[in-house]
């Protein structure tokens, strides 16, 4: 099974080139469950062939990435927000809850979407909550880049490097997704110490020099 899925993946990169790349990844970044690893590591496999260009596939994969998490942003946006302001209360999401969703991406909403964009079965729908509370979309579009770049170069690296062996794919995957997980645990660590200092810091009375 996961060897003609494979196969399809590959024909359908060989075909579509970075296209293909760019589309496969946009649905990747919506609600169509395509996983990324079976568009990334095929085509970093292609890459190591020197049938395709890796930082081109890099490229393509963050702007579909992008495009994807756009659409989310925006329905979340334009109908998802209207909606739950309406009829939120109907489903046990009052205008307190939607308030304090919003203090927190306010504040948050960096550190989240990027992070968010690392972590499987959560990277396509962290674009949601961002466009309930009307993040910043310059913000959110920058740190959707980075976070689907990072996850892009991984996955690409791994096509790259174990080329077309799926038993070695099999075996390293699940490792690559516990380091990321890894990497995102050490992030928010290191972020909510720094809060927790900038918070400290703040609350600090000024000295009689500083009044």
């Amino acid at each position: 099974m996961l060897h003609e899925i494979i196969n399809w993946i590959l024909e359908v990169v060989g075909a579509w080139g970075y296209t293909g790349i760019f589309i496969l990844m946009a649905l990747e970044s919506t609600v169509v469950p395509i996983p990324s690893e079976l568009v990334l590591i095929p085509a970093g496999y292609l890459a190591y062939k020197g049938e395709m260009n890796f930082l081109l596939i890099i490229l393509a994969s963050t702007l579909g990435s992008l495009a994807g998490a756009s659409l989310n942003y925006a329905f979340a946006l334009w109908v998802g927000r209207p909606f739950l302001e309406r009829y939120g209360k109907y489903f046990f999401v009052r205008q307190e809850l939607l308030h304090k969703t919003d203090k927190f991406f306010r504040t948050h909403g960096a550190i989240s979407t990027f992070t968010g964009r690392l972590i499987p079965g959560i990277r396509h729908l962290i674009s949601l909550p961002a466009g309930l509370t009307r993040m910043h979309f310059g913000t959110f579009s920058f740190y959707t880049c980075l976070g689907a770049g990072i996850w892009s170069l991984v996955l690409t690296l791994m096509g790259y490097w174990v080329g077309g062996n799926e038993a070695l794919i099999k075996e390293n995957l699940p490792l690559v997704t516990v380091g990321v997980i890894a990497l995102v645990a050490a992030i928010l660590s290191g972020y909510y110490l720094w809060q927790k200092k900038s918070t400290k810091r703040e609350r600090q009375p000024l000295s009689p020099e500083e009044h």
